[in-house]
């Protein structure tokens, strides 16, 4: 999952069509959530999601991306971060921290949509940003943490990554699902 270049009327990018938008709906529609947060840390900029759910108060898009990636004519989320090329694990993860509480504070989400695309590693052929597997991984357990410990489901997809590498490119979408199996066990 994670197809966030998708918007209600056409694929762009790869991608056919906006599952994390369709499952957004599905949740509103069947009243399984109240106000739904979706934050894209692919390193491409969510633009079909913030199309389709431009006007639509009860589901936030947060976007955080590569600045000069792309979509090169980005679309307007609730709230975006332009990240430079190379950007450090430590400037990256600096934002992330900071960007969490705010979030929550803003919209107080029920639910989340997490997007936590690989393609932010400095390695990704179509990246651009200069994060480190160990700089990935922190990012994931502080999104994973910080809503987990509010008792807020979140629900991730992988979203980006590129490489001809498939066994090293398993290896990276498989960072969350540890973050996620380790803070399961810690919590039970």
């Amino acid at each position: 999952g994670g197809s966030h270049h998708a918007t209600f009327d056409f694929g762009a990018g790869y991608c056919v069509f906006n599952d994390t938008a369709v499952a957004a709906n599905y949740l509103k529609n069947k009243k399984f959530a109240k106000k739904i947060l979706i934050l894209d840390l692919d390193v491409h900029q969510g633009n079909g999601t913030a199309s389709i759910f431009r006007n639509n108060k009860d589901v936030f898009t947060c976007s955080v991306h590569g600045a000069k990636n792309y979509p090169f004519r980005k679309e307007v989320s609730d709230y975006d971060v332009s990240m430079e090329d190379n950007c450090s694990d430590s400037v990256y993860i600096e934002e992330i921290k900071s960007l969490l509480p705010k979030l929550y504070d803003k919209i107080m989400p029920d639910f989340i949509f997490y997007l936590c695309g690989v393609d932010i590693l400095e390695s990704d052929k179509l990246g651009r940003l200069g994060m480190s597997i160990t700089g990935c991984k922190k990012r994931d357990e502080l999104v994973i943490d910080h809503y987990r410990n509010k008792n807020i489901p979140v629900a991730t997809v992988i979203g980006g990554g590129y490489s001809k590498d498939h066994a090293e490119l398993a290896d990276r979408h498989s960072i969350i699902f540890d973050v996620a199996f380790k803070y399961f066990k810690k919590k039970n």
